[in-house]
């Protein structure tokens, strides 16, 4: 119930307020201009049982606050406080997708572009993210073959004799051999960003321009290679679609409520021309439309964000001047925040809602979709419950070593990624993949019981005596009744998959192309992806550890450096303590101490 007793020591200031449970998870997180009477209006509440607030505060058990000196810093600070706490009353802005993003490392001498998962805090630009991996790729084709930049790995350019195979296809200008131009590498980059920040217009002009300066001086090879790039450029352009004849860059928000959830679009137009969408669905999210809404635009801005000129929004949120006097701080130039009534900017608006529209009817045609296969697959495999949830454990290891449990999760037929778990293997040493099964089963079965999350369908990947171990272990635990069990095992190539059921001889076998084992498959694939891939890093983790590595004040650079410089680990045992000196960071003392480890 939430604590009315505090109040007394909360003062009349803004700041920021976590709402805990008796764990001390944070629950919520929200900001106010008067800390007193936003909090006392908790105390007061008096709302229905099945008031969203009404639920929320059965469960608050303290009340932590942190008082700033303006409205505008809570404002900042709760969006910094719910991306790193992810509390379950507040939106959070997830998509299930792990969109890419194109980085170019304008920080380095010699710039390179690439695909990058996440967007780090470094001095990068990123640009994105892509919903579409296909049209990221594809734009990535169009700045290769545009403007030839370096594409070797490293943030240092390793000089080479020679340059390699993409200078010869065009797509490179070596400057790892001394070809480049500095000044040329660095136009090329400037037209990568301005073709990136969607200022094509700009860039056409800046490269027509260029081309006319190249023919007048008589500089033909220059004007030719010009002309090709404005032609590939106006392909792209004619394939783009035209969102506004004016030619201003703005973010775009639709707005759907249906029931109690609720779907976010936003369009981003650059230049005139829609360059991207971003999707949101919020399944319950807690507030009215307006909090929902401001919330969804503080928490989509951040300091790593493009930001427009202009926003346009369906409707007026809650704190609207202080969210734009935060992104404004954050571009650096103002920005036009603003509800349109009439004009082309409505039509971008229907167009958004347009678009959040369809987030629901995606959903929906999913969700029935799912619901014919999960039928399917409960009376195929003569299921107790519907599979709403699935779970499969792969065991990764080499000869025993380096061995890894790892376990996929499904829901309502897509992969839960934050339910992905690897598990190291703690209690066998050498090769018993029985009594790895057993121990990850253990582990995972237990903390399940605990924390009431079982699935409706462990999958087991092998055949009887994998299914049997794992019915063995749900035994000890009494929970064999509570979920149902699969074994699913590749036998001969002219026999396929077979799946085996619990108290069946022999096993079911299914078509081909039949969609019950098509999902079965994809599950124990993803759990065996998932499974070789960490235990890949492990291994290869593992391979690069050397002597070097046992000898105290060696660390990743010094290590890198000796490496550099030798060549290998035989030439540094060989070299002698003055040999060792000559190498960056290598003082008298540790180079005795390396020549004495190695030697001894």
């Amino acid at each position: 119930m939430f604590p009315q007793d505090f109040l007394s020591s909360v003062p009349h200031s803004p700041g920021v307020y976590l709402m805990l449970d008796s764990k001390s998870a944070v629950l919520y997180v929200g900001k106010a201009k008067d800390l007193f009477k936003r909090l006392a209006s908790y105390a007061r509440h008096n709302g229905s049982d099945y008031n969203k607030t009404t639920i929320m505060l059965k469960f608050v058990s303290s009340v932590d606050t942190i008082i700033t000196r303006t409205e505008k810093e809570a404002l900042i600070l709760e969006a910094s406080l719910i991306k790193k706490h992810k509390p379950k009353y507040n939106i959070i802005l997830r998509d299930d997708k792990n969109y890419p993003f194109i980085k170019v490392t304008a920080d380095e001498e010699w710039p390179r572009v690439m695909m990058a998962r996440r967007r780090r805090k470094d001095k990068a630009r990123y640009f994105g993210p892509y919903s579409s991996s296909s049209d990221m790729w594809s734009t990535l084709k169009l700045i290769s073959s545009l403007f030839p930049l370096r594409k070797c790995k490293g943030g240092t350019l390793r000089p080479r004799k020679r340059p390699c195979l993409n200078h010869q296809m065009g797509k490179c200008l070596a400057p790892c051999a001394g070809y480049a131009d500095a000044r040329h590498y660095q136009q090329n980059v400037e037209n990568v960003i301005m073709l990136l920040e969607g200022r094509n217009k700009d860039l056409i002009k800046k490269l027509t321009e260029k081309m006319d300066f190249a023919a007048e001086a008589l500089n033909f090879e220059e004007a030719a290679s010009l002309r090709d790039q404005l032609k590939a450029l106006n392909r792209t352009l004619e394939k783009q679609v035209v969102a506004s004849q004016q030619k201003n860059n703005r973010d775009v928000f639709g707005f759907t409520r249906k029931g109690a959830a609720v779907a976010v679009a936003i369009l981003f137009i650059r230049d005139g021309l829609i360059s991207g969408s971003r999707n949101f669905f919020l399944e319950e999210p807690y507030g009215e439309d307006s909090r929902i809404l401001a919330q969804v635009v503080n928490l989509f801005y951040d300091q790593d964000s493009y930001l427009p000129k202009e926003i346009l929004l369906p409707f007026e949120p809650d704190d609207l001047q202080l969210i734009n006097e935060k992104l404004t701080d954050l571009r650096g130039t103002n920005i036009q925040m603003s509800v349109p009534q009439r004009g082309d900017r409505v039509k971008l608006l229907n167009m958004a809602q347009a678009n959040s529209d369809q987030v629901f009817a995606t959903k929906e045609k999913k969700e029935k979709s799912w619901e014919s296969l999960a039928r399917t697959i409960q009376q195929k495999l003569q299921l107790q419950r519907s599979p709403e949830r699935v779970e499969c454990l792969d065991i990764s290891n080499t000869s025993g070593k380096l061995a890894v449990g790892s376990l996929v999760c499904y829901e309502q037929g897509e992969p839960s990624k934050p339910n992905f778990r690897h598990y190291s293997i703690k209690t066998i040493d050498g090769p018993n993949d029985y009594g790895m099964m057993r121990e990850v089963l253990q582990r995972r079965l237990s903390r399940g019981i605990e924390e009431e999350n079982l699935p409706d369908l462990f999958v087991v990947d092998g055949g009887k005596g994998q299914l049997s171990m794992a019915l063995a272990v749900a035994d000890e635990l009494g929970i064999r009744d509570q979920l149902d069990w699969i074994g699913i095992a590749k036998e001969r190539e002219d026999e396929g998959e077979k799946l085996y059921k619990p108290g069946r001889k022999n096993p079911i076998i299914l078509p081909a192309h039949n969609p019950v084992l098509l999902y079965m498959m994809r599950i124990r694939d993803e759990s065996h992806r998932f499974g070789v891939t960490f235990h890949r890093r492990i291994r290869n983790k593992t391979s690069f550890l050397s002597e070097l590595d046992q000898i105290p004040g060696i660390g990743q650079e010094r290590k890198k450096s000796l490496l550099k410089n030798f060549g290998s680990l035989k030439r540094i045992r060989e070299a002698t303590p003055e040999d060792l000196t000559q190498v960056d960071g290598i003082g008298n003392d540790l180079a005795r101490q390396i020549y004495d480890h190695l030697n001894k």
